[in-house]
């Protein structure tokens, strides 16, 4: 194969493509699991070459033994699935969701695939998805970081990154340039995750579908994720309640999470953050513990 074999899925119907992977801009697989429910059932049409994507010593095949004897091995993998949504209106629109685990290898050559494949389906927009560690409270409501391709795609007071902002690169960003580049509009809804949150972030996750389904048009259940997101702050709290350190530190991101909505500067918010980092960098009492 190429680096990816491709079912025609047929006429579609005004089509997004929606891109996540599980790495870096991933905090709380927000990204990652808001892809996979808007997927839901979806149909895979797309297959990418795992050798051409994966180190296989950094992202590990998984191996089934059973009884002792080698039954299968389970690559990393890379897919593209289909799925049609109902209109908040009339009628439907078709998704297609790329996601999969972040590739180690040919970030460039991946971008120009999916671009070349978002022309050939007639993709008419594109939604990148992801989390980023923050320090903010899980006792907050979940806030999205909002990007685009133009500055005109931003929604009417987003919140936005202000001036220059340089960053680590991802592979759902790569993507995102070379399908901008071919003149798909896109944009990028990043959740705030709070940092001490080491499994999935329901709450984020809720966000992103929202935010997406919303912006996409399109009808999504999500209660399922609703009464998860709301069990899961049961069991934060729950934590807080034994941990007395571990309420001081949601105290003390709260402090921060109020100062932020009053007249403190840009410049003071940062630096209060910065020594935060450092001191939870320290002494982490949250020591990986129920999230």
């Amino acid at each position: 194969m190429g680096l990816f074999e491709m079912d025609d899925p047929g006429p579609l119907q005004a089509p997004a493509l929606v891109v996540a992977f599980d790495g870096w801009v991933n905090a709380g697989s927000a990204g990652t699991a808001a892809a996979a429910h808007l997927a839901g059932d979806g149909t895979t049409i797309g297959r990418f070459d795992a050798d051409a994507l994966f180190d296989y010593r950094a992202s590990r095949p998984t191996l089934e033994f059973i009884d002792g004897v080698l039954a299968g091995v389970e690559y990393p993998e890379v897919s593209l699935r289909h799925t049609s949504l109902p209109r908040a209106g009339t009628g439907s629109r078709d998704v297609l969701v790329l996601s999969g685990i972040e590739p180690n290898w040919n970030w460039q050559t991946l971008g120009s695939a999916v671009a070349d494949c978002a022309v050939e389906l007639g993709v008419v927009e594109h939604v990148s998805l992801g989390g980023i560690p923050w320090a903010t409270p899980h006792t907050h409501p979940t806030t999205i970081i909002e990007t685009a391709s133009r500055a005109d795609l931003l929604s009417p007071g987003a919140d936005r990154p202000e001036g220059v902002l340089r960053a680590p690169g991802s592979a759902v960003s790569v993507v995102e340039a070379f399908v901008a580049a071919r003149g798909i509009p896109t944009r990028g809804y990043w959740a705030r995750v709070p940092h001490y949150v080491g499994a999935v972030y329901v709450a984020s996750v809720v966000a992103l579908v929202e935010r997406a389904s919303t912006h996409l048009g399109v009808g999504v259940d999500y209660a399922s994720l609703l009464d998860a997101a709301d069990e899961q702050r049961r069991r934060l709290d729950e934590i807080l309640e034994e941990r007395p350190e571990a309420k001081a530190m949601v105290e003390q991101l709260e402090q921060i999470a109020a100062s932020a909505e009053g007249s403190v500067s840009g410049e003071a918010l940062a630096a209060e953050i910065e020594r935060f980092l450092q001191q939870r960098d320290r002494d982490n009492p949250w020591n990986g513990g129920e999230s």
